[in-house]
């Protein structure tokens, strides 16, 4: 029995119940009224029923539908998902293999460069050994025009890594290896001392370069104490501090006149003597005029004689004048002998300073011609190791 069947009943029952309840007796119009009720009821029903049937297929097909296109576009999405993670992969490989590819022929580059290098270093340690005459033992490196930084700069830049590789990659080709399969007892005894007849050449040439690295350090020092010399003789020339130029940055421009931006131009002796005179010569005149004051008030003064002694003068010696005026011009005629022997000798004393200084301001300029000499030289010698 379906669910329609008994709905149609129970209402049925219901109905037959009520008018049951109403009439209270069973009337034949009424039964038949009732009867076509209930079958127009059922009708109803069963339009209703039919109705609610087709909704229902309606939209259990439609349900259907999309449960068919969700499961569609399941796969294709998990198909996509596949190819794309495909696709990265690939990509990561390749990426990978890229990477791999461009270290090798970094590594391959750095080989080369290393293997060139190595084999401008043997030629040049074969030369310097067939050179026979003895050049300067120090030489000018100069900067790397591209990048602004020199070779010993670049080194120095370098992180530990890359010096680890780096020596890993010389050795590699530095390093050959030995070929001793299948050798005697003889033969191997020949490999070995000529291997050690090889050691002992190493080490000698490596005795040779830290001893040239000594003298070229010892060579620097001395050329650097001369440059700082130079410059010393240079500043107190210009009228500056002596440590003015030795220092890492230049002297500040000395002003003529902090009014006028204009650059002073005059030498040490010329501002000394800006300072010469004033209080001095003023004081040196007023001493001056009050000395020659006082001497011709002394001159002109009125002198007074004592009277004369009669008889012996006590306390007299032999051979002193018979009045003390007398002794008095005694005294001053020594006085005045005296006074011109000081001036002799000083005026002597005078003559040999001005020749000392003479004499040194000569042997300072044989000095700096001296200095120029050698200055040129270096100059020279330098050129001449830049055009070989």
């Amino acid at each position: 029995m379906s669910d329609d069947e008994e709905y149609t009943s129970s209402e049925e029952e219901e109905v037959v119940e009520e008018t049951r309840e109403e009439t209270g007796e069973g009337d034949p119009e009424f039964i038949k009224r009732q009867d076509q009720k209930r079958s127009d009821l059922d009708e109803q029903l069963k339009e209703y029923i039919s109705e609610w049937r087709k909704q229902r297929s309606k939209e259990e097909d439609e349900l259907k539908k999309l449960k068919e296109k969700q499961a569609k576009r399941k796969v294709t999405r998990a198909e996509e998902e596949q190819k794309m993670a495909q696709r990265k992969k690939e990509e990561e490989e390749r990426r990978v293999r890229e990477a791999e590819e461009k270290k090798q022929r970094e590594i391959e580059e750095k080989r080369m460069r290393l293997e060139e290098a190595e084999k401008k270093r043997q030629a040049m340690l074969q030369a310097m050994k067939d050179k026979d005459k003895k050049g300067p033992n120090f030489t000018i490196a100069k900067k790397d025009a591209g990048l602004g930084l020199s070779s010993a700069a670049m080194e120095r830049n370098k992180t530990k890594e890359q010096l680890e590789e780096e020596k890993k990659i010389s050795l590699s080709f530095r390093i050959k290896p030995l070929a001793i399969e299948g050798f005697g007892e003889s033969k191997l005894r020949e490999k070995a001392q000529e291997l050690w007849e090889l050691i002992v050449k190493l080490e000698t040439e490596k005795y040779d370069l830290e001893e040239r690295q000594k003298r070229q350090d010892y060579d620097l020092k001395e050329l650097k104490e001369r440059q700082k010399q130079q410059l010393r003789h240079k500043a107190l020339k210009k009228g500056l501090d002596p440590e003015a130029l030795t220092g890492k940055y230049p002297p500040k421009i000395q002003v003529a006149s902090k009014y006028e931006r204009r650059v002073d131009t005059r030498s040490y002796d010329d501002k000394k003597k800006l300072f010469e005179g004033g209080y001095n010569t003023v004081y040196a005149e007023t001493l001056e005029k009050t000395w020659q004051e006082r001497q011709e008030r002394f001159t002109q003064r009125t002198k007074s004689k004592l009277p004369k002694w009669f008889g012996e003068r006590p306390g007299k010696k032999a051979g002193e004048p018979e009045t003390p005026e007398g002794e008095e011009d005694a005294k001053a005629d020594e006085d005045i002998v005296e006074d011109d022997e000081e001036v002799e000798e000083e005026v002597v004393e005078e003559d040999d300073e001005e020749a000392e200084e003479d004499e040194e301001e000569e042997e300072e300029e044989e000095e700096e011609e001296e200095e120029e000499e050698e200055e040129e030289e270096e100059e020279e010698e330098e050129e001449e190791e830049e055009e070989e």
